[in-house]
């Protein structure tokens, strides 16, 4: 059971019509939100952690996550409105987003609303983007991970669940740089898995290239720091117990790009699936994966990011859609 926590909200995708011109549909969206997705068109066992509205746009969210098999009962509702992210997509450029989430519903999650003790059958927790910027939520979603990442058994690697981290930053959104930085990196210390995009490190350390920054970011504690290039693939970094670093490098898969949203949190549910299925969801296996095995979840997560790209919003694909897309012999750059 994968359990993903954070925002859901309301995308505003810009789209033109026949007769008003530029307009706006409304989709479901959030980066936590869109991953459990992902994995829930896995097949992989997932619930969301989090806070929906009851007005007409919760409705809509709660439907999509039971079209997609995601569990609801670690839901919270409320009677706030839900958030809105009106998006904007360029072409050959980010998507641009302009964010209506004061006093909503999707970041008023606070720590009474948590649950005292999670499923037992729960392997991996996933949090981040937009939830670490307001409040409550960001406190809450801290409490949780710091509670979860502390419970370890005698051998002190698998008696706590598989954290992982996906910063999403939005630097528009962030108002004070520094405490920011510093919640970002005691969320990398608490975490198993750090997957970040290129652009979050530009925000973070503009002074390191990814490499330098994933081996910063391996300091802080994960064990697995991935860095996602855009349309020059992914790269990722594990650390072994000896100190070891297995390194693989995977470029992107060539598709015809529509757009980019939900691009990162198809690799990042597509990623954790990978690790679900292959019986690798824990501390212990994620450390010891062969660069062989860790290019090979590295490649599934690429197709799936590539999937999503050549389709319009942040529509996931399924195991089977992943799995049936050629990469086209592509080979994994090996440096030692």
């Amino acid at each position: 059971m994968i359990i993903c926590c954070g925002e859901a909200l309301i995308d505003m995708i810009r789209t033109q019509t026949p007769d008003l011109g530029e307009a706006f549909v409304p989709l479901p969206g959030g980066s936590p939100y869109n991953t459990a997705i992902a994995i829930g068109k896995m097949g992989v066992p997932v619930k969301f952690l989090g806070s929906l509205s009851t007005d007409f746009f919760g409705e809509m969210l709660i439907k999509q996550l039971r079209a997609n098999r995601v569990g609801e009962d670690l839901i919270v509702r409320s009677d706030k409105n839900s958030p809105l992210a009106f998006v904007k997509q360029l072409k050959g450029k980010e998507p641009q987003y302009a964010f209506f989430t004061e006093s909503c519903a999707g970041l008023s999650l606070s720590e009474a609303d948590l649950p005292k003790a999670l499923p037992e059958n729960t392997k991996c927790l996933l949090f981040g983007s937009i939830s670490m910027t307001m409040e409550p939520i960001a406190s809450a979603i801290e409490a949780l991970i710091l509670r979860e990442g502390s419970r370890k058994s005698a051998d002190q690697m698998d008696g706590a669940p598989v954290i992982s981290f996906d910063p999403n930053i939005r630097p528009f959104m962030i108002k004070d740089r520094d405490a920011y930085v510093n919640r970002v990196e005691r969320s990398m210390a608490a975490s198993t898995i750090a997957k970040i995009s290129s652009r979050d490190f530009e925000y973070l350390y503009p002074e390191l290239e990814p490499e330098k920054a994933l081996q910063k970011v391996l300091t802080m504690g994960p064990r697995l720091a991935i860095c996602t290039l855009g349309s020059k693939g992914a790269m990722a970094l594990l650390r072994k117990n000896d100190g070891n670093i297995t390194r693989v490098s995977v470029p992107a898969v060539k598709v015809s790009v529509v757009d980019t949203v939900g691009a990162g949190d198809a690799f990042h549910g597509a990623l954790l699936s990978w690790l679900e299925m292959k019986k690798k969801m824990s501390r212990s296996a994620i450390i010891s994966l062969g660069e062989s095995e860790l290019h090979e979840a590295i490649l599934f997560a690429n197709k799936a990011a590539s999937i999503v790209c050549s389709r319009r919003g942040a529509q996931a694909p399924s195991w089977k859609e992943v799995e049936g897309l050629n990469p086209q012999a592509v080979k994994t750059v090996k440096k030692k």
